[in-house]
């Protein structure tokens, strides 16, 4: 990419730019979970996780389950089921190689998010994985994670986009299906129709 624009290189920069942060927005930052964190996890059905790979780029990959399908070990850890995906195993991989992790929890119709940072660990011992069954069915691994951090987010990121607001809700047929765009991106000769009642087969069948 050629470079079209003049790039902030430091830190020092970047602060001239803007105002200096509160001290309360400072102080909130937790070392561990409080009543309020606990309640909030309580009533998350859905995360989005952020991980880097071993060459330093960056990911985030959505974790969701029923209200509370993260489990609050106590105020230090937390542990979340792997249920069945695509297998690659981005997240997972990444945290082998570099456990740092930053979560981001949402409960439908808040405004206001809790950010958790720390860093994980993948198990599948017996005892984590017993508490994640459904349907008798056990998740594929565990993931626990040590919390350095956790403060409750401002709302106005969801606020500006009014996430919640179904008036903003897109029509689905705005865009082409799943198995369309999968066809048109990877040129498969399936018909797309195919391709969709297989994703909707998977969806069905291997949610857990």
């Amino acid at each position: 990419m050629t470079n079209i624009f003049e790039r902030i290189g430091e830190e020092r920069e970047l602060r001239t730019v803007y105002r200096k942060a509160s001290q309360g927005v400072i102080d909130k930052a937790l070392p561990a979970l409080d009543v309020h964190c606990r309640r909030f996890i309580e009533l998350s059905p859905f995360l989005c996780i952020g991980t880097s790979r071993p060459d330093g780029t960056a990911d985030v990959s959505p974790r969701g389950g029923e209200n509370g399908f993260v489990h609050i070990l106590d105020d230090g850890h937390l542990a979340m089921p792997d249920r069945p995906g695509n297998n690659r195993l981005d997240t997972l991989t990444n945290i082998v190689h570099s456990p740092a992790v930053g979560l981001l929890f949402f409960i439908p119709g808040i405004n206001e998010m809790l950010r958790v940072n720390g860093t994980a660990a993948i198990s599948t011992e017996p005892e984590l994985m017993e508490r994640f069954v459904v349907g008798g069915k056990p998740p594929l691994s565990v993931m626990v994670v040590t919390i350095q951090e956790a403060f409750l987010h401002c709302t106005k990121a969801l606020v500006r986009s009014e996430l919640w607001n179904p008036e903003r809700h897109i029509p689905r047929d705005t865009l082409p299906t799943f198995g369309q765009m999968i066809r048109d991106q990877l040129k498969l000769m399936v018909p797309a129709m195919l391709i969709q009642v297989g994703l909707k087969k998977d969806e069905r069948d291997n949610l857990y």
